[in-house]
């Protein structure tokens, strides 16, 4: 994998994080800077971790899966990319912006539950990794400082841009993902 498409990686595995943090943004008030880099920080270190357990997981089960591992890669990518594109479009549950309406303290674990649930297709693309030439530590720092960032910026974007962009970003975030996805599956194919 070159650098340009880990930086696009990074940044789509990132659209769900920060979609998720317009949301939490627009919910809150008077969001400050030290708070919004807290939240992102976690945000970041959670999804810079779960594509490491992923590429431990796809590791274990390379040499069982080797001649079929560009179609594996292409599936998950195409497939979460897809998700990301559905869940984009779906309309926003009612009941998601009343319980936006009321303030909300913003605990460690909380903030981590959260976190964790927009991590999970860092896990799948963590096992993809494992099928790819690319170091696991760099991607996953990578992952790691774009959804710091993304995060960071989405929660004091919030309550200015709303929802609305959140739903873009995660489309976007999606096709990049299938993009990638095609990329992968053409290098294997077109070097074989």
């Amino acid at each position: 994998m070159n650098p340009a498409s880990l930086v696009l990686l990074a940044f789509a595995m990132s659209t769900d994080a920060f979609a998720a943090s317009i949301g939490k943004g627009a919910s809150l008030k008077r969001t400050r800077f030290p708070e919004a880099l807290r939240i992102g920080v976690i945000f970041g270190t959670i999804e810079a971790i779960t594509p490491v357990i992923g590429w431990a997981i796809g590791l274990a089960a390379t040499h069982f899966v080797s001649e079929w591992d560009h179609w594996i890669a292409f599936v998950l990518l195409a497939g979460l990319g897809s998700h990301m594109i559905w869940a984009g479009l779906k309309p926003d549950d009612p009941r998601a912006q009343e319980d936006a309406d009321v303030p909300a303290r913003r605990s460690f674990w909380l903030v981590a539950a959260t976190a964790l649930a927009t991590s999970i297709d860092a896990m799948a693309v963590g096992v993809t990794l494992a099928f790819a030439d690319i170091n696991i530590l760099v991607a996953a720092m990578a992952i790691g400082l774009a959804t710091t960032l993304m995060v960071t910026i989405g929660i004091m974007l919030g309550r200015a841009i709303g929802s609305l962009i959140g739903k873009r970003a995660e489309i976007g975030g999606g096709l990049v993902m299938i993009v990638i996805g095609c990329m992968v599956l053409y290098q294997h194919l077109a070097g074989a």
